[in-house]
C-alpha cells in the first residue's frame, strides 16, 4: 500500500512537474524559439537557445538539434549562441566536436549549462574539446557548489565566457551552502579576470550587486534571464546600470528539475509547482 500510494504521488507529481514546465519553453519545435527571439530583438535583447531534449532521445537526435539551432541562429543574423547540455549528447567527445565545429563554421558561439554536480568533472572534458574547433565557448557555475570557485580559475585560465547561476542541484558536499552567498563569491572569484560573465538571477538585488562588482573590476558583463519568469524587475536593473542583457529560451520537451525531495526542505516548490501548472492555458 505505501509503495502503491508513493508510486501514484510520483506519477501525479511528473504531471504536475510537467504541465508547469510548459510556460518556460518557447515551444516545441525551433520555429517557436526563433519567432520568440526575433521579438526580443526587436526589443533590444540578445538571446540564447536550447534545445531541452526528452529522457529517451537519442544523442544523435540531440547532436542534429542543436546543429539545426545554429544553422536557423546564423540565418536569422541575431545576437544569440546556442546553449547545450553534454549529457544529453551521451558525454560524446565526437559530437561535442561537430556541435563545436559547425559553430566555428558560422561564427557563432556554444554554451556548456551545468546540470548534477557529478556530471562537472566530463563537461570540463568536453569543453576543453571544444575550445580545440571553436573559440567562442563558454560554461555556466552554479554558486550553490563549492568547486566553482576553482572552476572559475579554470575559466578564466581556459579565456571561456561564463554565466553565473544559483543553481539547481546542491552540492552533496554541502547541500546547505547559502544560494546567495556562493553566487557573489563566484563573481568576486571572475571579478577583473575573465572575459565575460553573464549574471544569471532574477533577484534584482543579487543581479545589481554583481554587476557593480564586475564593473568596478573591469570586467565585460550583461544579465540572463530565463523566458517565462518575469523580466520588469530586470530590465530595469539593465537600464539603470546601462548592462545589455539576454534571454534564455529553450525549446523542446517541456521539463524543470523540480523533485519531491525539494518540497520537505522548502515547501514553496509545491506552491511553485501548482501555480505554474495550473496559469497555463
Amino acid at each position: 500500500m505505501i509503495r502503491q500510494a508513493k508510486d501514484l504521488l510520483k506519477q501525479h507529481w511528473l504531471t504536475f512537474n510537467k504541465r508547469a514546465s510548459r510556460s518556460y519553453v518557447a515551444g516545441g519545435e525551433l520555429a517557436s524559439a526563433l519567432q520568440v527571439c526575433q521579438q526580443f530583438e526587436q526589443q533590444g535583447l540578445a538571446n540564447t537557445v536550447a534545445y531541452w531534449n526528452a529522457n529517451d532521445d537519442a544523442p544523435r537526435l540531440v547532436a542534429d538539434n542543436y546543429l539545426c539551432t545554429l544553422t536557423a541562429l546564423a540565418g536569422a543574423d541575431m545576437n544569440g549562441y546556442l546553449s547545450i547540455k553534454v549529457p544529453a549528447l551521451g558525454l560524446s567527445a565526437e559530437l561535442v566536436r561537430e556541435v563545436a565545429e559547425q559553430g566555428r563554421r558560422l561564427r557563432l558561439g556554444v554554451h556548456f549549462d551545468a546540470l548534477e554536480p557529478e556530471a562537472a568533472d566530463a563537461t570540463f572534458a568536453l569543453i576543453a574539446e571544444a575550445q580545440r574547433h571553436n573559440p567562442q565557448i563558454g560554461c555556466t557555475l552554479p554558486g550553490r557548489w563549492q568547486r566553482s570557485l576553482q572552476d572559475a580559475d579554470r575559466a578564466v585560465e581556459a579565456g571561456l565566457r561564463v554565466r553565473v547561476v544559483k543553481g539547481q542541484w546542491a552540492d552533496p558536499s554541502e547541500p546547505e551552502r547559502d544560494l546567495r552567498a556562493g553566487f557573489l563569491a563566484v563573481i568576486e572569484r571572475l571579478a577583473g579576470r575573465a572575459r565575460h560573465v553573464a549574471v544569471a538571477t532574477h533577484d534584482p538585488l543579487l543581479a545589481c550587486e554583481a554587476v557593480q562588482l564586475l564593473r568596478a573590476a573591469g570586467t565585460s558583463c550583461e544579465l540572463e534571464m530565463l523566458y517565462g519568469l518575469p523580466r520588469k524587475a530586470l530590465l530595469r536593473v539593465a537600464h539603470t546600470l546601462n548592462v545589455p542583457a539576454r534571454v534564455y529560451v529553450p525549446y523542446g520537451e517541456a521539463w524543470l528539475p523540480y523533485r519531491l525531495a525539494q518540497v520537505r526542505k522548502n515547501p514553496r516548490v509545491l506552491w511553485w509547482v501548482l501555480r505554474d501548472a495550473f496559469s497555463v492555458s
